[in-house]
């Protein structure tokens, strides 16, 4: 196999990259979830190394989150105890054993979204 994958994560508020931002990368199975990755966005946006390397694929049913609520607090754009968007998870599939996903986060601090990038 070489499929593997990689993220990034770009702060649409403020046209930048968004560094320091805590991902964590679980393999789902029904209602089970379990840790397999965790790791930190660079001055880029982007993890040093791919969250889920080719060693390490397996087609199936994933999930990243974003720890994204530390990140708008320290950028200064939001505040207080409960935040609109805190922690951001995203579930998608990977069936190709061969292939490179590419899963970013776009976020603001009431937005968000992402797509399958390349």
């Amino acid at each position: 196999m070489t499929g593997y994958l990689t993220t990034h994560v770009l702060d649409t508020a403020r046209g930048c990259p968004a560094q320091g931002i805590k991902i964590a990368l679980y393999r789902v199975s029904g209602n089970s979830h379990k840790k397999i990755a965790e790791t930190v966005t660079n001055a880029d946006g982007r993890t040093d190394a791919p969250i889920l390397p080719a060693d390490k694929f397996k087609p199936g049913t994933y999930e990243l989150i974003f720890f994204a609520g530390d990140y708008l607090r320290e950028s200064g754009q939001a505040d207080g105890e409960i935040l609109f968007l805190d922690q951001v998870p995203i579930r998608f599939g990977m069936a190709d054993p061969e292939a490179h996903y590419h899963v970013p986060l776009l976020l603001s601090p009431y937005g968000m979204s992402t797509y399958r990038g390349s």
